[in-house]
C-alpha cells in the first residue's frame, strides 16, 4: 500500500508541480518500503501454474551433466579398450607359443623319420597308431615301434607339459603320458573334431580344467590356467590328418608375461582414462565458469542499459518539479513564521536528498570507458579524507592510514573517487557514535595493490553480507543502494576485484585489489593533491 501511495504522490508531483510536506514524506516512505521488500524478498520466486506468467526455464548444469556422462563414456571406452587389448595380448601370446610347440613337434617327427631311415613318403603320422604296425608295406613293426617310441619320448619330455595325448583317426587315444587314458575313444569333443577337420598347423586355446572331460586327467593340477594345443600330423601329401598330438601346457614364463601384460594394460588404461577425464573436466569447468561469468555480465549489462534508459526518463521528468519545489520553499522561507521555518528546511533538505539520488543513479548507470589511467591511490585516499573531514570530526571518527607515500594503480580518477566516496560514506554512517576508520595500502607479488578499508561500526548480518553487491540493495535508511554495486562494476572493468566481510557489532572490512601501474604509464595522474 505504501508503494502504491508513493507512486501516486510521484505522479501528482510530476503533473501538478505543487508538492506538500505530505507528498515528500510519502515519497520517502515509498522508497523505504521498496527497500524493505527487496531486503525481505531478495530473490525472485518462480511463477506458479495458472498465474498468467511463463515458468522460468530450469538452469542447465553443464558441469554436473558433463561429469556424469563423460565419466560413463570414458569408463566404457577405457574398459572396452582394456578388454580388447588384454584379449589380443593373451591370444597372440598363446598362439605364438602354440606355433613354436607345433614347429618343434613337427621338426622332431621329421628328424626321427630321417634318423630311422624310413622309406621316402613315410610320415610320423602314419606310425603313431600301433594298431597299424602290421599294415605298413615297407616298414617293419619293430622299426615303426622304435621310431614311434623315440618320437613320443621327446613329446613326453617337453617343458611345462601337464599332459600329452596322441589321437588316431578314429579319435582313440593311442598314447598318453597318463597311462589310464590309453585306449579310450573321445567321441564328443568339439575342439578335437574342429582340429581334425580344419587341418590347421596348430589349434590353441587357454582355459581352466573341466572336471567332466575325460582327456583332461592331469597327473598334477595346474596352478593358474593351461594351454591346450592340437598339433596335426599329415600324410606325405599333406592333405589328410593321420594323427593328432594334444599337448596340455602350463608355461610359467608365458603366464608371468601375460599377468604383467594384464597389469600394464589395465594400469595404462585407467591412468589414461583418468587423465583424459580430469583434463576434459578441467577444461569444461573453466568453460562453465567463463560462460557463467559472461552470462552474469550480459545480464548485468542488459539490466544497466534498461535501468539507464528508465533512470534518464525519470530524472528528466523529476528535475524540473524538484527545482520548482526547492525554489518555492526558499521563497516561502523568507516570509514564513518561525514555526513554519523548520518544516521548510525539512522540505529543502529532502529535495536536495532526492536530487542527490537522481545524480547517483545517473552516474551509476552511465557507460564507463575501459581505458585505464595511472592514478595515485594514496593521493585519492587523502583527497577523499579531506572531503569527509567535517563528517569525520562531527561523528568522532579516528582515521589512520598505513602505506607508502604514493602508489600508482590502473583506474580512472573520477571512477576511483566515486568508489572511495561511497566506501568512506558507508563507513562514517556506520559509526554515528564514533569509532576508527583505517586504510591500509600494500603491494602484493609486485603486480597487485591491495587497499583494506575497515571500520568499527555496527556491521552486517550474514544475509546482508551476501546481498551487499546487488544493485539497489542497501542497509541504510533512505539509501539508494548503488554504491557497492557500482564499485564492484568499476573494479572488475579495470581488472581488479572487491570483497567485503562483516560481523555484527564488530565492523566491516572492504578489500580492493588493483592492477599496479607505473606513474604516467596509462595516462594522467590523479588530479587532486594532498594538502
Amino acid at each position: 500500500m505504501e508503494a502504491a501511495g508513493w507512486l501516486a504522490k510521484c505522479y501528482q508531483l510530476a503533473t501538478h508541480g505543487k508538492p506538500t510536506g505530505a507528498t515528500l514524506n510519502a515519497i520517502l516512505r515509498g522508497n523505504e518500503a521498496m527497500q524493505t521488500l527487496e531486503t525481505e524478498f531478495p530473490d525472485k520466486t518462480p511463477a506458479q501454474p495458472g498465474s498468467g506468467f511463463a515458468a522460468p526455464l530450469r538452469e542447465f548444469n553443464l558441469l554436473r551433466w558433463f561429469s556424469v556422462i563423460s565419466l560413463l563414456i570414458i569408463a566404457s571406452v577405457a574398459g572396452g579398450l582394456g578388454y580388447v587389448s588384454t584379449r589380443f595380448v593373451v591370444r597372440d601370446s598363446v598362439e605364438r607359443d602354440a606355433m613354436l610347440t607345433a614347429q618343434f613337434i613337427q621338426a622332431m617327427a621329421q628328424a626321427e623319420v630321417r634318423h630311422s631311415q624310413l622309406p621316402p613318403g613315410t610320415t610320423m603320422g602314419e606310425l603313431l597308431d600301433p594298431r597299424l604296425d602290421h599294415q605298413h608295406l615297407q616298414v617293419s613293426p619293430a622299426l615303426a615301434e622304435s621310431t614311434r617310441v623315440e618320437f613320443l619320448d621327446h613329446v613326453e619330455h617337453l617343458p611345462d607339459t601337464l599332459l600329452a595325448n596322441v589321437y588316431a583317426r578314429d579319435r582313440t587315444i593311442v598314447w598318453s603320458t597318463n597311462p589310464a587314458l590309453a585306449g579310450k575313444r573321445i567321441a564328443a569333443d568339439g575342439e578335437l573334431e574342429h582340429a581334425f577337420r580344419s587341418r590347421k598347423a596348430v589349434s590353441a586355446s587357454y582355459h581352466k580344467a573341466e572336471e567332466g572331460r575325460e582327456e583332461q586327467k592331469f597327473q598334477r593340477a595346474p596352478q593358474y590356467l593351461f594351454i591346450e594345443n592340437y598339433v596335426p600330423l599329415f600324410d606325405s601329401q599333406g592333405e589328410q590328418v593321420m594323427a593328432m598330438v594334444e599337448i596340455y601346457k602350463e608355461p610359467q614364463d608365458l603366464i608371468r608375461r601375460i599377468q604383467r601384460g594384464y597389469v600394464l594394460i589395465w594400469a595404462s588404461t585407467l591412468l589414461g582414462g583418468a587423465l583424459i577425464y580430469f583434463g576434459l573436466f578441467w577444461i569444461v569447468r573453466r568453460a562453465a565458469s567463463m560462460l557463467r561469468h559472461q552470462q552474469d555480465r550480459l545480464v548485468a549489462s542488459e539490466t544497466y542499459v534498461a535501468l539507464g534508459e528508465m533512470s534518464s526518463a525519470v530524472a528528466h521528468s523529476m528535475r524540473n518539479p524538484l527545482a520548482n519545489i526547492r525554489s518555492s520553499a526558499e521563497l516561502a522561507q523568507e516570509i514564513a513564521n518561525p514555526q513554519a521555518q523548520q518544516n521548510i528546511v525539512d522540505i529543502i533538505s529532502q529535495v536536495d536528498r532526492m536530487s542527490r539520488w537522481v545524480r547517483e543513479l545517473l552516474v551509476s548507470l552511465r557507460p564507463t570507458s575501459d581505458i585505464a589511467e595511472a592514478v595515485d591511490l594514496v593521493a585519492a585516499i587523502d583527497d577523499t579524507r579531506q572531503a569527509f573531514a567535517q563528517q569525520i570530526e562531527r561523528n568522532g571518527v579516528r582515521f589512520t592510514f598505513e602505506g607508502p607515500q604514493a602508489q600508482w594503480v590502473a583506474s580512472q580518477p573520477l571512477q576511483l573517487s566515486q568508489i572511495l566516496n561511497s566506501l568512506f560514506s558507508n563507513a562514517i554512517e556506520a559509526m554515528p557514535s564514533g569509532g576508527q576508520l583505517r586504510a591500509q595500502v600494500s603491494v602484493r607479488d609486485g603486480q597487485w595493490v591491495d587497499l583494506l578499508l575497515s571500520d568499527t561500526g555496527k556491521g552486517m548480518t550474514k544475509q546482508q553480507e551476501r546481498m551487499v553487491f546487488k544493485p539497489f540493495f542497501t542497509t541504510k535508511q533512505g539509501g539508494l543502494g548503488v554504491g557497492l554495486a557500482l564499485a564492484k562494476r568499476i573494479m572488475e572493468r579495470f581488472g581488479g576485484s572487491v570483497s567485503l566481510s562483516s560481523r555484527e557489532e564488530e565492523g566491516t572490512r572492504v578489500s580492493l585489489t588493483f592492477n599496479i601501474a607505473a606513474g604516467g604509464e596509462h595516462g594522467a595522474q590523479h588530479p587532486g593533491s594532498r594538502g
